[in-house]
């Protein structure tokens, strides 16, 4: 009936009986798919009985009507600072200040010496929004230097004990930050920004072992969501070996795209390195930082903050210098990708882009975040073809406060992701971890839905700027894959590319909107190796 070519075609392994949303164009496929793997890439995607009368395997998988998608892709982490963030106090949902010492003193009797550091507290979410201040720390900790991290990594908190081991016990002028004062004018124990910089560069850093291991425990954390792709969006030289090397041991299977940290002295060694890549690895960007954050008041604004009305935030880039870097990363091969909160440091990033790249062009320079941008700098992306890269769940967590600090008007521009993906038809989404919580699925329902995971507003946040779901899901596949130079490689379901999937209890699309941060991940593969099984 079939002929000698039944079966007649070798695979390593074959999934089938699964509903796929393939993100490479094509409808969904109303009847049931099955994909071959060979080699750990897709050598033939197709009707179910098509392929397994074509195909035999030794590992065949019958997913039950679950649904395929490619391998999510996170385009904005800090996946490093993530991993090592499990080896410190976590902070994250504290609701008072309260809450944040009770923790940090449980974390101390179990790490009994050293630095105490962590990282979550946000004041905007605690009956007072006023910044914190060291003396119940000093109390607790008279002789043990602690310093916590605000949410978004642009301020924290110190003690007495970390101010004076930096030499910061005075109050004094710091380039691109600020040192908080109490009314006789001694530090208050908040850093901002380059203040906040200066004091954890003297922090001692974990040794190779313990970060080796964190790395290594925390890719399990993201296979868990379906994640197989991450860009690590600012690292050192010494980062992204220690990366390489983990994944050429085939102890770290996860993919990452790594972004060079754009600071000295580092940006010198990458300019020496140059870009590569390897079947894991992307090393060609570097990362700059143009402005700090919303939050905190460090995001660069065309006008004042209306809460702090003598305030615009902090451009940290000099001009000539950040000029001569782009040209020389431009010159080098280099993706640039810069971070811009605010609408002065988003207007400023793309005039020097502009500068640089000319016209239209296939560089694909990013500009991260773009919390605020001002409409009349939306035509200065597509001019030279710079792609916005954003976090929807930034919508959802400044949401409560961001108004007080933009207003009523600016507050319009602030978090238009339909405008932003309107600019060049693709709008890659990230989470920033661990600023923002991991999983994807908060990504998407962020994107689409504009609604916190408790269902906050009821009527959304700003829908008319919200995404539809296909082109939230192609932000966390295709579309983050081409912001990557990855597209020949991941990001879609065909025939070529690499076999990166995650399946799903459900169809995202199609799905009732209540119940999307419900969809349960059953498994996940990188290139054909299952790295998550919701079963075992």
């Amino acid at each position: 009936m079939y002929g000698c070519n039944f079966k007649s075609r070798k695979a390593d392994l074959i999934l089938h009986n699964a509903v796929a949303l393939t993100c490479d164009g094509s409808p969904q496929h109303a009847t049931p798919m099955a994909i071959a793997i060979v080699d750990g890439r897709i050598v033939a995607t197709g009707a179910e009985r098509a392929i397994l009368n074509s195909y035999s395997a030794e590992e065949k998988i019958d997913l039950q009507q679950a649904v395929i998608y490619p391998g999510f892709i996170d385009a904005h982490t800090h996946f490093t600072g993530y991993a090592l963030s499990l080896l410190n106090v976590d902070l994250v949902g504290t609701k008072s200040y309260q809450e944040v010492l009770d923790k940090v003193v449980d974390f101390s009797k179990s790490h009994p010496e050293g630095w105490i550091t962590g990282r979550g507290w946000d004041q905007n979410d605690w009956s007072s929004s006023e910044y914190p201040t060291l003396e119940q720390l000093d109390k607790l900790f008279p002789d043990r230097p602690v310093a916590i991290r605000r949410i978004d990594g642009h301020a924290l908190l110190a003690n007495s004990s970390a101010l004076r081991i930096a030499g910061m016990s005075n109050v004094r002028p710091i380039k691109g930050g600020e040192m908080l004062y109490l009314s006789d004018g001694s530090p208050s124990g908040v850093l901002i920004d380059g203040a906040a910089d200066s004091l954890l560069s003297i922090i001692p850093p974990p040794d190779d072992r313990t970060k080796d291991a964190a790395l290594i425990k925390a890719q399990y954390d993201l296979f868990a969501l379906g994640l197989t792709t991450v860009v690590d969006a600012g690292l050192d030289v010494s980062d992204i070996k220690r990366i390489d090397s983990l994944q050429q041991s085939g102890d770290l299977l996860i993919r990452v795209v790594a972004m060079f940290s754009g600071t000295s002295p580092n940006l010198d060694s990458a300019f020496a390195i140059g870009p590569y890549r390897t079947d894991r690895l992307v090393a060609q960007s570097i990362k700059f930082y143009m402005d700090g954050s919303l939050g905190s008041r460090g995001a660069a604004l065309l006008q004042p903050y209306s809460d702090r009305p003598s305030h615009s935030g902090f451009i940290f880039q000099d001009s000539i210098t950040f000029l001569s870097n782009l040209r020389t990363a431009h010159d080098l091969g280099f993706q640039v990708a810069t971070h811009c909160i605010g609408d002065s440091a988003v207007r400023n990033v793309l005039g020097f882009y502009n500068t640089v790249l000319q016209g239209p062009n296939d560089k694909r320079w990013r500009i991260e975040h773009a919390q605020v941008v001002h409409p009349s700098d939306l035509p200065l992306f597509s001019s030279a073809s710079i792609i916005p890269s954003v976090q929807p769940t930034h919508a959802t967590s400044d949401m409560y406060w961001a108004g007080e600090r933009l207003g009523r008007n600016r507050i319009r521009h602030a978090y238009a992701y339909r405008d932003l993906q309107d600019v060049l038809g693709i709008l890659p989404l990230g989470t920033d971890m661990p600023v923002e919580d991991i999983d994807p699925r908060k990504t998407f329902y962020a994107a689409t839905i504009r609604k916190d995971s408790e269902g906050y507003p009821s009527e959304g946040y700003h829908l008319d700027q919200s995404l539809d779901r296909e082109a939230a899901l192609h932000g966390m596949t295709l579309w983050s894959a081409i912001a990557n130079f990855q597209e020949d490689e991941v990001g879609s379901i065909e025939v070529g590319k690499w076999a990166d999937f995650v399946i799903l209890d459900r169809n995202l699309l199609t799905a009732d909107p209540d119940k999307l941060l419900d969809a349960k991940i059953l498994r996940t593969f990188i290139a054909g190796v299952q790295t998550f099984n919701t079963t075992e």
